[in-house]
Formats: structure tokens, sequence, C-alpha cells
């Protein structure tokens, strides 16, 4: 069962979706009648992730494998969604990864890297996706950050920095591109279950269950454990909908009330 989202025949573009959070909002759309392209680095994942797709629900997705630090790459992965589909609706900027150390510790090149992949993969990819998101008469893009951004702690670098240009950019888009029905909102992912917290979780207490160990690193969450990608998934899918039509330029903390900041 799903509340009517307005979503049958849309189409979406998730990056960094051969797993994790974009893997599960790829999903969520498809569920919701969408037409989604799903790109990443990896061609093999890509296709478990397409494969696995297709099992639950019967349809296929469009796969690209794309670097989000190359413009070109943003640029083609536009392209062949519209040249496939004929139109694109929704744009999810999920590609990133977490690089977070001191400021004395990190590199030229490892800030370089990390502006690249986060900010500028979601600048290029929407510069490309806009047009198209105009021509149809209005769409939503969505940038996935991180809440730290916010509040940037100790030995969160440049992670947390790249991730606050990008709620900015969140913000100064929305109020440029509104004119045009394009929505631009963010959210901001606290601790959510994926691959590098499941390591720790074998590394460091092997014998707790999942939920025990989720639990125990809750203690310091208000509503005392860490999130599904499932979770983070709907509310992207909510903000991307017909379902959040007045909401733009909005950031979400998906974080279980662990963040400081509103």
């Amino acid at each position: 069962h799903c509340m009517d989202l307005g979503l049958q025949g849309k189409v979406a573009i998730v990056t960094g979706a051969s797993k994790g959070i974009g893997y599960c909002t790829a999903l969520q759309l498809v569920k919701e009648g969408v037409r989604v392209t799903i790109c990443a680095r990896g061609e093999k994942s890509l296709q478990v992730a397409a494969a696995s797709i297709k099992k639950e629900t019967g349809i296929d997705v469009h796969t690209i494998s794309a670097d989000m630090t190359k413009e070109e790459d943003c640029k083609e992965v536009i392209n062949q969604t519209v040249e496939k589909y004929g139109r694109l609706d929704i744009l999810i900027n999920n590609a990133g990864t977490a690089a977070a150390n001191s400021f004395e510790q990190v590199s030229s090149e490892l800030w370089q890297t990390d502006l690249d992949l986060k900010l500028f993969g979601a600048v290029n990819c929407s510069k490309y996706a806009v047009p198209h998101l105009k021509k149809v008469g209005g769409g939503s893009i969505v940038n996935v950050t991180a809440v730290l951004a916010k509040t940037p702690p100790a030995n969160s670098l440049p992670t947390t920095v790249s991730r606050a240009a990008g709620l900015a950019l969140t913000k100064a888009m929305s109020k440029d591109l509104g004119q045009y029905n394009i929505r631009v909102n963010a959210v901001c992912i606290g601790l959510i279950r994926s691959d590098q917290i499941e390591k720790r979780w074998k590394d460091q207490a092997p014998n707790l269950s999942w939920d025990e160990y989720s639990q125990k690193v809750g203690e310091t969450i208000p509503l005392g454990r860490i999130g599904n990608t499932e979770e983070a998934a709907n509310v992207i899918t909510f903000l991307a909908s017909q379902a959040a039509s007045y909401v733009t330029g909005t950031a979400i903390n998906i974080d279980g009330g662990s963040g400081e900041a509103l």
C-alpha cells in the first residue's frame, strides 16, 4: 500500500544508487511508479542493484556507470536518461563518501576530491537537469547531505564543509528556480545503517545482534537507535513528490533527533 504521491509516470535520476540510501530511494521511487536511472561508479554493483530492484518490483531500471567528480559524466547521465525516457522530473543528488579527519590531516588532494564529488557533483548534475525540469513545467531536486554540516564537530573535515556548501546551494537554488516550479530541498543524514556501520558492528561487537548494537550505539540518540535506510528513502521520496508541492529551500534532519540544530 502507498500514499498516493502523484509520482506515476515521472522520471528520476538517483546518483550513488548501487547501495544504501540511494538504492533504497530508487527502489521506493520505482514502487511509486517512477521510471528510474540509477548511477554509481562500479558497473558490477550497479547491475546487482538493478537485478535486485527487478526481483522485488518486476520493473527494469536504467543503469549508467558514472563518476560524479567528472562534469562530462554528469552531463551524460542527464542526457542518456532524457534520451531513454523522454523527460526528467526528479534528481536525487546522493553520491558521496564520508571523509572525516582533523584539519591538519586533510591533504589538498582530499579537499579537492571531496568538493568535486559532493558539491560539484550536485552542481553539475543540477546544471544539466534544470533545462529538462523547466521543459516539463517543474520538478524536484533533493540534495542528500549530513546533519553534521549544520554543526561541524572536530575531526569532520572535509566532509562537513562540502555538505555545508550543499546546504547553501540548496537554499540559493530554491530561490532562483522557484519561478519555474522547480523545488530544491536537502535531507541531512545522521546515523543510518550502512556498510560502514555494519563493518564497525562486526568488528566491535560481533556477539551482539543488530538490534542490540543499534540500541547500544543509540544511547545518545533521542529515538534510541540507528536509523534504517528505508526511513531516509521515505523522506526523500516524499520531498520528490507532489505531496511536498509547497516545500522548497528546506533541509530535513533524518537523525533520530541527534542533531543540535533545527
